[in-house]
């Protein structure tokens, strides 16, 4: 289970097992989407699988994760995303109703972002080699000119922004999963983030790198892009946003929010000089209001994440090996 969790051993399983053998130069980009060139045109290029359990929970459902997944790793390349495709695979027995909810969430979800679903495919397995329903999506958008968001940009000085609270979706998959209750209803954060990206770009096309905190939360994002970038990365654990709930939670728990997955919160690593203006144009937007910056690039312990904390003190935030909650996406 701890290869499909976001951390170090789903990137061994991708960069010794699945690079090696598929090969070539846009793979080995191995961002939240692939860039591509057709016809003179530029492309983002994403897939993803969706075994959440349970199918409904606080704030959204395995189909809004479905097509707001896919929109914001398209949205992480700065693209606008235009189709997607849908493959269901469902379990013997799963009831139509269930589908049929689940279907309904992903239309509404598909015109929320503004994209369409262009073509799907339907397979059914025999009860008990399932868990209801499964979904793949996969989508493409285009990128704008001028828009080149990738790690190997960061530098060291670059302002690290945080677009709102953290930990949201993980604690509220992890509440109804479990039974659990923590004085206060936890909703998921799930939601399209392809409108505040294009807030961002219009301040400034000069943003190094987006990324949304999905498996492994924000602390394996943050490690990712300082490994691809060879640049430290320092964040303020007070400057970091984490609603009394979800840090409640993870007290009682014995949980760290920053590896708390989200799916509606992104990371940006933005020039010092345009972080200011980028900051107030995510806050005028209903899904960048707690926006924050958290932390900068920096030339020490390149490749290596640190925290600064509220004592005055520093600690590592290594790239999670696991999972801290499996299925949450």
């Amino acid at each position: 289970m701890g290869h499909g969790g976001g951390g170090t051993l789903s990137a061994e399983l991708v960069q010794h097992l699945f690079a090696p053998a598929f090969g070539g130069d846009v793979l080995a980009q191995l961002g939240d989407s692939a860039t591509v060139s057709l016809g003179g045109v530029r492309l983002a290029f994403s897939t993803d699988s969706y075994v959440v359990r349970p199918l409904f929970f606080p704030g959204g459902s395995i189909g809004d994760l479905a097509v707001n997944g896919t929109v914001n790793d398209l949205a992480m390349s700065g693209a606008r995303a235009a189709y997607l495709s849908c493959g269901f695979i469902l379990e013997e027995g799963v009831e139509m109703s269930v589908v049929a909810r689940v279907a309904e969430a992903m239309g509404a979800a598909a015109r929320a972002a503004g994209v369409e679903v262009a073509t799907g495919d339907t397979k059914v397995v025999e009860a008990g080699h399932g868990d209801g329903v499964y979904i793949n999506t996969a989508g493409i958008g285009i990128i704008p000119d001028g828009v080149d968001l990738r790690p190997q940009r960061v530098v060291p000085g670059d302002v690290v922004i945080v677009s709102g609270e953290i930990g949201a979706h993980g604690v509220a998959i992890m509440s109804v999963r479990e039974g659990l209750e923590f004085g206060v209803d936890v909703e998921s954060d799930c939601a399209a983030l392809g409108g505040l990206v294009r807030s961002m770009l219009a301040v400034t096309p000069d943003l190094h790198v987006l990324r949304d905190p999905t498996r492994g939360g924000l602390a394996a994002s943050l490690n990712e892009i300082a490994a691809a970038s060879g640049t430290g990365v320092v964040i303020h654990e007070r400057a970091v946003p984490v609603p009394a709930a979800v840090a409640n939670a993870c007290a009682i728990l014995g949980l760290d929010p920053l590896y708390v997955a989200n799916e509606g919160k992104l990371v940006a690593f933005v020039p010092r000089e345009h972080a200011e203006a980028v900051l107030e144009a995510m806050r005028a937007h209903p899904l960048g209001r707690a926006a924050a910056v958290v932390g900068e690039a920096v030339d020490a312990h390149p490749g290596l994440v640190v925290a600064r904390t509220a004592l005055g003190g520093t600690r590592v935030v290594d790239l999670p090996i696991g999972e801290q909650l499996p299925r949450i996406c």
